[in-house]
């Protein structure tokens, strides 16, 4: 790989930027951290070293070079030229404000060759909106992470309705040399993926609740200690396939009435605030108290459990 094909920049320098400069180095890229506030770029090193440290002493740092191999990678700039000199991809993390991502892309278009690939981090804009005001689209996508990046390894690949092929191409390459998951959609739909999906367990999970059909608490068991088993490893279309003698048509001549009828069930969006969500918020803290220090603590534990998720996933 030439040298120009070597760095990355990252443009923004929070939680998200930090984990892919992270991911990148971890695959031997020179990356480049820009954050328009000074020093909050070289502050993300500083905090990105103990935890390089602190994975390489869990045997959970990846990629095949040492922590400090990979913090010799990382390069701090508060000047967006010179953080985008030599840069072939652009990962932009910053706040999830349609106007500002517009305008940093504004910017970054008027600074970089052609040929350079623009990538949005957004979770919930769709890459005709976030790219709107760019002038060649040809080259830009988004690449929608999963928190926390470092230890869940998805990213979904979204193409504005002009990206080329080869864009796409390139970045999935890239994605899968730095050891994250890449999933390509084919276009562009509100929430991607992972978000409708996801957004179709909350509902149902809140409306089981909230009709007093189950407690928070065993809710969540459904998924943590029933669905999520499986799911961690194989996805609902391989469940089905594998759940019957024939595979998925099988299943679906057996079950696929019964899928109809329950989903023929399912009352309306529910109304997440308000009265009626303050005995679910309640319960939930109950559980789990909103302040702080139990929300830290249990972020640490999710974070330790992903960890030793991806070492089994890593060795099976």
């Amino acid at each position: 790989m030439s040298s120009n094909m070597k760095i990355i920049t990252v443009i923004g320098s929070g939680l998200i930027g930090r984990s892919w400069a992270m991911v990148f180095a971890s695959g031997g890229y020179n990356v480049k951290i820009y954050d328009n506030q000074p020093g909050q770029a070289a502050n993300a090193i500083a905090e990105i070293r103990p935890q390089m440290e602190e994975l390489e002493e869990a045997h959970m740092l990846r990629g095949e070079l040492t922590a400090m191999q990979q913090l010799a990678l990382l390069s701090s700039y508060d000047d967006l030229t010179q953080a985008l000199e030599g840069a072939f991809f652009v990962q932009e993390c910053v706040f999830e404000q349609l106007e500002v991502k517009q305008s940093v892309f504004q910017d970054i278009e008027r600074l970089v060759g052609k040929d350079v690939i623009l990538s949005s981090s957004t979770s919930c804009l769709v890459p005709s909106n976030v790219f709107a005001k760019v002038q060649n689209r040809t080259r830009c996508l988004v690449s929608h992470p999963v928190n926390p990046p470092y230890y869940v390894k998805l990213v979904e690949l979204v193409p504005h309705p002009e990206t080329v092929n080869t864009v796409m191409d390139n970045t999935h390459a890239l994605m899968t040399k730095v050891g994250q998951a890449p999933v390509c959609l084919k276009k562009e739909i509100d929430g991607f993926a992972l978000n409708r999906v996801q957004a179709a367990i909350i509902a149902e999970s809140w409306r089981l609740v909230q009709d007093g059909i189950i407690s928070v608490k065993d809710i969540d068991l459904v998924m943590s200690e029933g669905l999520g088993m499986r799911y961690a490893f194989i996805g609902p279309m391989e469940t089905m396939h594998l759940n019957a003698p024939e595979g998925l048509e099988d299943y679906m001549k057996r079950y696929g009435e019964g899928i109809q009828r329950v989903l023929t069930s399912f009352g309306p969006v529910p109304n997440f605030s308000g009265e009626g969500a303050k005995g679910i918020i309640n319960e939930m803290c109950e559980l789990i108290p909103s302040d702080q220090q139990h929300l830290s603590a249990r972020m640490e534990r999710r974070d330790q459990l992903l960890m030793g998720l991806a070492k089994l996933k890593k060795d099976k």
